[in-house]
């Protein structure tokens, strides 16, 4: 056969080299549907029909006058080139030829739904996944289009315009004459309706029928009527009907019965669940062909009456003993579908009493950001990268210090085995590994003549390096690298942590990026004199919150005694910033709004912590933990907690001006703010013993320090020296976690921090600022002598609130009764000329004097 292919010789049969092209152009056009790129062709093709019959359709909904004529006249010439017709359809000719035929010939309106079929058809294809059901939505577009046409066709039946197009007319008139007018709208009323429920599926809230108790001389009626009923209820269909599946190897057949397991002797308390079976074919059980085993069918003899079974109402049962099945054969035939009656074991029972508090409706975890959910975290570009990232090495100034301290260390006979540098961006570590039998205090005492021979500023002596065998002399670089903003914020390490409150630092020595946890320090405390970079340290705090965190989880409490550091911060009020209730400006400037705000805080310190005790949480993490899944109730007070950041810029200020009444809530808050979430940064220039006292730095274990004047303020902030030691802008000591780093803080210009708060403020925010409790001083309060007789009409209710918890909180008015702070107060002012509770004592609760509801029924009683 091959040689007569080779010679050219006709063959009768094809031959498989012949079919071979066929396959290929097979297997070709199969490879061309399947591919992507064809698939994504199509789809683009059907959206532009979609769009193409939308616009046509439209236009021809106002052009129908004029271009009707034209196409009954010319016909399907109208789309030849030569033809010398203009329609006035958007789409020309075509639009307006198309149009005729879908609304004058067709179905009329209706036809917007082919419209919508190719737009479903398009977006499956083109983004290859299945956005919509094409199955469904020709359903929907087959039976839409004869009802919508048929309708627009009888409501407009006298109308020029073809409403129903010609097949509406059609059916409409075909209708009309078969069952008349009222029969056509009827029927069309029917269908809408059936069309309605079909296409959107509404719930329809019907209040369920009360549950009837069925007796036990009535079970056999019960029987008579489930067996005439079609149909077994669906399984779960409600409380009434509890219908399961039974457990596998569970099932006992009978050719007639019914399967029952006897009860235990207290039958009245034994529940029953009707369960299910596989029912055979009807062809099978109306014949008889069901097959009996030998034991059923002794069973069934033996079993003369049917056994009664109670439908009471369960109570805590007594555990049935273990029997054999028995089949019972009732007085009245059952129906098609054989049932399995099964006796509920006392597991079971529990099950069943729990299910209805142990399966509640189960709702999606709440999420906070979606109060803000078009918020936009700000973008990397809004920052600028100061001069160059990388560090620069300068070996001929690494050998030269090298060569000075070797040979400062010989001059006073001390010899050394090792030595290494170190080069970090503003300065140089040198680890030195001292010879056998060389006290290191002796090399800790030749500070000032290392800093001679290296004519350098800022000499630190490290003896010895924590967790290293040897003494690091840190030495400043000749050329320093500006460490920036943008860079620490696009590390690795800043944009991927589990950190609640990430704050970038600076860098290290080893040009390590510092970031760490603001919950976790729980506060900082940062000192240093004018101009060394307190302000810019501040700053990049601020803005490694603003670039991590949504404004629904994070608020900030500034005070600025300076009212220029912060002042940047004002766009953002909307967004971050927290202020009393009433005030202007969030930034808080006045030294008395400070102490009000101060105090505001410790209530809503202690506000929180109720929270907290009600929902059973130690920290403010656990708190929102359960709130985010739904275990905490909002309509008892409950609430998303945000952190909360004050910020006080100089304290020093603030101490010298308000004395106790600012370090008191200070005290306050740095002692127990902590596990609710509230967390403190203060920054002064004064690091003196009569500002940050020890009741301050008690609580405030993480601390910086930047450059100061004398060893004695380095040992106040730090409780160590060296601070006095650092050469300015930006060059840092942080004591954190029992270690002391010396770090170069990020620099963040006041240009950037401006482009940053713009960009937030100009995003859509909420009403106002976050606002915290209010707080009223006693020395502002008026006389508090009411007139009992003009009480507020909540008065009894907020005095049985007060008794029933014997807590005289203001605050606890506000949750459990739905108050504002003003007509809470009034409510505790008016309980306290009644004697109900106590005086005011600040931020701690009254007393409550009464002590049990009845003496406080008496009491309201005696007043009339």
């Amino acid at each position: 056969m091959a040689n007569r292919l080779k010679t050219g010789k006709k063959t009768s049969k094809p031959t498989a080299d012949q079919l071979k092209p066929e396959e290929d152009i097979k297997v070709s056009v199969q490879q061309l549907v399947r591919d992507e790129r064809t698939r994504k062709i199509a789809g683009t093709l059907s959206l532009l029909a979609a769009v193409f019959l939308f616009v046509a359709f439209t236009s021809y909904l106002f052009t129908w006058r004029e271009d009707q004529d034209k196409v009954l006249n010319q016909g399907a010439s109208i789309l030849l080139p030569s033809a010398d017709v203009k329609s006035l359809n958007l789409l020309g000719n075509i639009g307006a030829y198309i149009s005729h035929q879908f609304f004058f010939n067709g179905f009329g309106l209706a036809s917007y739904f082919f419209c919508s079929f190719f737009f479903v058809v398009g977006a499956n294809a083109l983004f290859s996944k299945k956005l919509f059901s094409i199955a469904r939505n020709i359903r929907y577009l087959i039976v839409g289009v004869v009802f919508f046409s048929v309708l627009l066709s009888f409501l407009t039946a006298r109308n020029h315009f073809a409403w129903g197009g010609a097949f509406g007319d059609m059916l409409s008139d075909w209708l009309v004459k078969m069952i008349g007018f009222i029969g056509t709208a009827a029927v069309l009323l029917v269908v809408g309706l059936a069309y309605f429920i079909w296409r959107f599926n509404p719930v329809f809230n019907v209040p369920k029928l009360p549950k009837k108790e069925t007796s036990t001389a009535n079970t056999e009626s019960a029987i008579e009527s489930e067996e005439a009923a079609p149909a077994i209820a669906p399984i779960g269909e409600d409380e009434n009907n509890t219908v399961e599946t039974p457990a596998k190897g569970n099932k006992l057949k009978g050719k007639k019965g019914v399967v029952v397991i006897p009860p235990s002797k207290n039958t009245d308390s034994i529940p029953f669940d009707i369960i299910e079976k596989e029912a055979p074919a009807a062809d099978d059980i109306r014949k008889g062909m069901l097959e009996t085993t030998e034991e059923n069918a002794a069973l069934e003899e033996e079993a003369e009456a049917p056994v009664i079974m109670p439908v009471e109402t369960p109570v805590p049962p007594v555990a049935p003993p273990i029997v054999e099945p028995t089949v019972v054969t009732p007085k009245v035939p059952l129906s098609e579908i054989p049932l399995e009656i099964k006796v509920a074991t006392e597991a079971e029972e529990e099950q069943e009493e729990e299910a209805p508090a142990a399966k509640p409706v189960e709702m999606e975890p709440y999420e906070p950001t979606l109060d803000l959910r078009d918020y936009k975290y700000p973008p990397l570009d809004l920052l600028e990268t100061h001069g160059s990232e990388k560090i620069i090495q300068d070996p001929t100034e690494l050998e030269s210090n090298k060569n000075q301290i070797i040979n400062t260390l010989k001059h006073y006979d001390i010899a050394i085995q090792k030595i290494s540098a170190t080069v970090g961006p503003t300065v140089t570590l040198y680890e030195i590994v001292p010879a056998p039998g060389v006290r290191i205090s002796r090399i800790k005492n030749l500070e000032d003549d290392i800093a001679l021979s290296l004519a350098a500023l800022g000499i630190r002596i490290i003896a010895p390096i924590p967790g290293k065998g040897t003494i690091g002399i840190e030495v400043p670089n000749v050329k320093k690298t500006i460490v920036s903003m943008k860079t620490v914020l696009a590390s690795e390490k800043f944009q991927h942590n589990n950190f609640s409150l990430p704050i970038a630092v600076g860098k290290k020595i080893d040009n390590e990026n510092f970031i760490v946890d603001l919950a976790t320090m729980p506060h900082l405390l940062m000192a240093g004199a004018t101009g060394q970079g307190k302000s810019v340290g501040v700053n990049a705090i601020l803005v490694s919150l603003l670039y991590k965190k949504h404004p629904s989880q994070l608020k900030f409490v500034l005070v600025d005694p300076k009212k220029v550091e912060l002042s940047l911060y004002r766009t953002i009020e909307k967004h971050f910033l927290a202020k009393l209730p009433g005030e202007e400006e969030a930034i808080i400037t006045d030294t008395k709004k400070v102490v009000n705000t101060l105090n505001a805080l410790c209530i809503e310190m202690d506000n929180r912590y109720d929270l907290l005790k009600e929902a059973g949480a130690r920290n403010i993490r656990e708190y929102n933990e359960k709130f985010i899944k739904r275990k905490l109730n909002p309509q008892k007070g409950h609430q998303f907690l945000p952190f909360i950041v004050l910020v006080i810029d100089e304290f020093a200020d603030l101490i010298m001006t308000a004395g106790k009444e600012v370090e008191m809530p200070i005290a306050r808050l740095a002692q127990l703010a902590r596990a609710i979430g509230i967390h403190l940064i203060i920054a002064t220039q004064r690091p003196s013993v009569n500002i940050i006292t020890g009741t301050i730095k008690a609580n405030f274990p993480a601390r910086i320090a930047f450059k100061v004047s004398s060893k004695v303020d380095s040992r106040t902030i730090l409780d160590t020296g060296g601070a006095e030691q650092l050469i300015g802008k930006g060059d840092m000591l942080i004591s954190y976690n029992g270690e002391v780093s010396r770090l170069q803080c990020v620099f963040v210009d006041t240009p950037e921090v401006e482009s940053v708060c713009d960009y937030i403020g100009d995003q859509r925010g909420y009403p106002q600022a976050f606002l915290l409790p209010e707080y009223v001083d006693e020395k502002d309060m008026d006389a508090k002598d009411f007139d009992l007789s003009d009480r507020d009409p909540l008065f009894e209710d907020a005095a049985r609130l007060i008794v029933q918890h014997q807590v005289g909180s203001t605050s606890l008015i506000q949750r459990r009764m739905k108050l504002g702070y003003n007509r809470a107060g009034r409510l505790m002012d008016q309980l306290e000329s009644a004697g109900i509770v106590g005086q005011n004592q600040g931020s701690k609760a009254r007393d409550v004097l009464i002590k049990t509801e009845m003496d406080l029924e008496q009491h309201l009683s005696s007043l009339g």
